[in-house]
């Protein structure tokens, strides 16, 4: 089982929006010692939406859907899921009654909409304005509003999924080669990922610009016990060739 992330909205995919979503979910998920496996930005089409679900739902693994939950005619995303797990829409009594006491006299059919779920679906709580998101097939539906759906991410991790924290021995390591090309690294990263195949060795190069010095972010991610061996190598070969390095935080 893995967790995965599908994005929503038109609007970052135009580019009028930027994405936050990807970057709060991989923290969250690192602070519990778990990790994103995949991520899939989609448009707001029903149809899209549909297949996009039914494709994650068979994967079997945790999901997070973020935006298109809303009850304007440009939200699908509660529509779709629906679809994708077939069956059909109905007033969730728990999210009526949340729905009814927020908004009292002023309660209104429209209003209602957002608790409107596929039946079988269980909510999920909302702490900034208490109106819910919902969940179904091991996939969580939050807003796309940020203050709304990082606390409500957190809340399924810890509430769903705590079982899973820190249970994988998966580690990264990292450090920050100045002054170096990746070409210079490149028979020390191939021997490395020869003699430790079950780690996996990465390099993320930076260029110089202005008063930045070129660099080379230099690592190995895997169990703490072989990465610690595969990185005392690294260490050790750099060194012996006068490159400079501090640990990456």
């Amino acid at each position: 089982m893995g967790f995965g992330a599908i994005i929503i909205g038109d609007e970052i995919l135009s580019g009028r929006r930027q994405d936050k979503h990807l970057a709060k979910l991989i923290e969250l998920l690192g602070e519990r010692g778990l990790k994103l496996s995949w991520v899939r930005y989609v448009t707001d089409s029903r149809p899209f939406l549909v297949k996009t679900l039914q494709e994650t739902m068979a994967t079997g693994d945790v999901v997070f859907s973020f935006g298109g939950i809303g009850a304007t005619p440009d939200d699908h995303t509660r529509q779709a899921a629906a679809e994708a797990v077939g069956q059909p829409l109905a007033l969730h009594p728990e999210a009526e009654a949340i729905l009814r006491g927020k908004f009292g006299d002023d309660t209104t059919a429209h209003r209602l909409q957002m608790g409107v779920y596929p039946v079988g679906a269980a909510i999920i709580p909302n702490p900034y304005n208490q109106v819910p998101g919902f969940s179904i097939a091991k996939h969580y539906f939050v807003p796309g509003f940020p203050v709304m759906a990082w606390p409500m991410v957190a809340w399924v991790l810890d509430t769903c999924y705590a079982e899973l924290f820190h249970a994988e021995d998966y580690v990264e390591q990292a450090v920050t080669v100045w002054d170096a090309y990746e070409s210079q690294l490149v028979a020390l990263m191939e021997r490395i990922t020869a003699d430790y195949p079950d780690v996996t060795v990465f390099s993320l190069p930076a260029f110089a610009d202005g008063e930045r010095r070129r660099s080379i972010e230099l690592g190995v991610k895997g169990t703490a016990e072989r990465v610690a061996a595969a990185m005392a190598e690294i260490l050790a070969e750099l060194a012996a060739r006068s490159f400079s390095w501090d640990d990456k935080a």
